[in-house]
């Protein structure tokens, strides 16, 4: 049995499909289909119920992708701590994260006392960030959504209040503060669904009582900011307005409390190098040093 087996047959394991493994695997499909069978014979059972070009993994191969997922990962371990021993400044880390503009202080403050690790960062939602870090495909994780689970150790290092962004002009664009459901019959701006912070938007809608009228949902901050400014509707932002980068009437929301908790996020039994260790320890002191200076 050897590694490249396993690497192969975990990943038609979690596909399902020839075809599509060994377009990721970057290998010949006959190939990738005699590697297969070779293994099934080296374990003398069947993984894969096959029915014409069809694969569905069995209970031998239910079974034995459970080992392999672990062999494969405390192997991956084993590598990243033998590569550690090279120390801090060329370690390597991967940050999974729902949003860019909270991290690139600290980020950018990290890279300057540490210019040599190496940084991979991919943007995800809760649900792949829950995935990634299960998997061990990434170190940490930075959400303003919770990720349940016993399996997971969070800090939350910046709290931040949802500001009530109307456009110029608007009956409420001279008021300092007010409740929710203010605006429950005007037209909204929200984030498509799912995206960023929309979930959490409309959890405070809900507790608002507001079923909100959405006249455009959109992908980017900065288009919310232009539509409010336009006057089509208004908008929920985090960060006195950090969300979109226009100045607008920001009104403070009185009731229900509006509040993102950022946290950082790493899975209790995965390892963690050096470099993401010192990356986690280094956002939560940055962010905790902030909050002082206020």
């Amino acid at each position: 049995m050897e590694l490249l087996q396993l690497q192969y047959f975990r990943t038609v394991a979690k596909l399902e499909h020839m075809t599509k493994a060994a377009q990721q695997l970057h290998i010949a499909q006959p190939a990738l289909s005699k590697t297969i069978a070779r293994l099934e014979e080296n374990i003398g059972v069947p993984l894969f119920d096959r029915n014409g070009r069809s694969i569905r993994l069995n209970a031998f191969g239910k079974a034995f992708l459970v080992k392999v997922d672990a062999a494969l990962t405390l192997l991956e371990e084993g590598r990243k701590e033998a590569v550690e021993l090279a120390g801090l400044e060329h370690g390597s880390i991967h940050l999974a994260t729902s949003t860019l503009d909270r991290l690139s202080d600290p980020l950018a403050a990290f890279l300057n006392l540490h210019p040599k690790v190496n940084f991979r960062i991919t943007q995800a939602s809760t649900e792949e960030m829950t995935h990634l870090l299960e998997s061990g495909d990434v170190d940490i994780g930075f959400t303003a959504l919770p990720i349940e689970g016993a399996e997971f150790d969070a800090a939350t290092v910046l709290n931040e209040d949802v500001y009530l962004a109307v456009p110029p002009g608007h009956r409420l664009a001279e008021l300092q503060s007010v409740p929710l459901h203010e605006v429950a019959n005007d037209p909204f701006i929200g984030y498509k669904e799912g995206l960023l912070f929309q979930p959490m938007n409309d959890a405070f809608l809900k507790k608002a009582g507001i079923s909100p009228h959405f006249v455009c949902r959109v992908d980017e901050p900065s288009a919310i900011a232009n539509l409010v400014r336009a006057g089509l509707g208004v908008a929920l932002v985090g960060g006195c307005g950090r969300d979109v980068g226009v100045q607008l009437p920001l009104l403070r929301i009185e009731e229900p409390i509006c509040q993102r908790n950022f946290q950082v996020v790493w899975h209790k039994k995965r390892y963690l190098s050096i470099a993401a260790r010192k990356l986690r320890d280094y956002i939560i002191q940055y962010y905790a040093d902030s909050t002082q200076e206020v």
